[in-house]
């Protein structure tokens, strides 16, 4: 697809979204966006909140077959012209990660919010670079804030997440001392097979980045701002550039510490994030998503039978999903307001997960606030190590 548009001027404000649907576009036709971007979007139009108006992807029969099936209107394979003849409010973001900086800045600067998959954008230097084209609409005398860029972070979103956040939050349960942030799956030699795979430009990041990155963004919306890590990193079983298994120690500026193990190593395959409290333990444990039922809170001996039933009452049942993420972007963008998981909220997890990269391949912990510019893990989740940087590769005389 096309680089962003070098003339931000070229794109006049969009109109302010009082009393309209918001114009979304979904850009990626392949399974997440067919599968996950999509429904939700259709489903806010069903309510009357959206309209699709667009769908992008450089293959031409790819993404007039998804316009042709799901009954959008335009299929573009240029994101440009789709953003200067369609002007959405809104941007879905769909495509593999070292797409992700370019598209989301010329939506931006095209007035559109966006809403992108996880990983966002490969490192912190093009998280910041992202984040320096935001507000710019928003900027005008008397004008709403935004755009703003946000990340598909859904696993922070249901009724779930929402109450035990706030009991920790208030501390209903005490002080968090203890936790465990744990995303263990099984990915076979046949996955690794797909070239782009296991590579630090294409992917990257290994399960760290692109699979943990769920649960420790979870652990992180839980627990507040982390303060340092020290980590592990290894190539245990399959032959790629990047980990496939990692551990770390981290701890919080509460005082709380964790460990953090990610793996594509391990057939009994479970998501689970687990918090002893000093009077509760709150434990999530799922798979690709969660509801009511996979969450469990264990109190104290000394607990009251009254107090202990009120903790347990996580209210009507709401799964996390890219519906209830989606639901909540709508209201900020009606409102003028930055969403949750964008800006500082939404760059803690990536900052984590480059210290967790830096701090395993240094052997040195690694503290918030110190990659920064000048730093070689700032612009390269491998920052140049021997043996896990990638290698050049020679050329083959003809």
């Amino acid at each position: 697809m096309s680089t962003p548009a070098t003339n931000p001027g070229a794109f006049q404000p969009l109109p302010p979204l009082t009393g309209r649907r918001i114009r979304a576009a979904v850009v990626g036709a392949g399974a997440i966006g067919r599968g996950s971007h999509f429904p939700a979007l259709a489903r806010l139009a069903e309510e009357g909140e959206t309209e699709v108006v667009a769908a992008v992807d450089i293959d031409a029969k790819s993404v007039e077959s998804f316009c042709a099936e799901a009954g959008i209107p335009h299929a573009y394979t240029d994101l440009e012209q789709m953003l200067r003849e369609q002007r959405p409010d809104l941007v879905t973001i769909c495509t593999p990660p070292t797409l992700h900086r370019a598209q989301t800045i010329a939506a931006l600067r095209a007035g559109a919010w966006v809403w992108c998959e996880k990983p966002p954008v490969p490192t912190l230097a093009d998280f910041d670079a992202v984040e320096k084209e935001e507000g710019a609409e928003g900027a005008e005398e008397g004008a709403a804030g935004g755009p703003y860029a946000s990340i598909v972070f859904q696993h922070r979103f249901g009724s779930g997440s929402r109450h035990v956040r706030r009991l920790l939050a208030e501390q209903a349960m005490g002080r968090p001392l203890v936790a465990h942030c744990q995303t263990t799956w099984y990915r076979d030699t046949a996955y690794y097979a797909v070239p782009w795979r296991g590579r630090w430009e294409t992917e990257g990041g290994g399960p760290a980045m692109g699979h943990g990155i769920h649960q420790m963004d979870l652990l992180l919306d839980l627990l507040g701002p982390w303060s340092e890590v020290k980590a592990m990193a290894g190539r245990l079983v399959h032959d790629v550039e990047t980990e496939d298994v990692s551990t770390a120690l981290v701890r919080f500026e509460n005082g709380a510490m964790a460990t953090v193990v990610n793996s594509v190593l391990s057939p009994d395959e479970v998501s689970r994030i687990r918090i002893d409290c000093e009077r509760a333990t709150v434990e999530l444990t799922h798979l690709y998503g969660h509801s009511n039922d996979n969450w469990r809170i264990t109190p104290a001996p000394d607990v009251s039978g009254e107090e202990a039933a009120a903790w347990q009452d996580f209210g009507p049942d709401v799964p996390s999903s890219h519906l209830e993420q989606l639901r909540e972007l709508v209201v900020s963008m009606r409102a003028g307001e930055r969403p949750r998981s964008s800006g500082t909220d939404g760059r803690t997890s990536l900052e984590l997960i480059t210290a967790l990269y830096k701090s395993a391949f240094t052997d040195t912990t690694v503290r918030a606030g110190e990659i920064g510019p000048g730093d070689p893990y700032y612009t390269a989740l491998h920052g140049g190590a021997p043996g896990w940087a990638p290698v050049a590769r020679e050329e083959v005389p003809a």
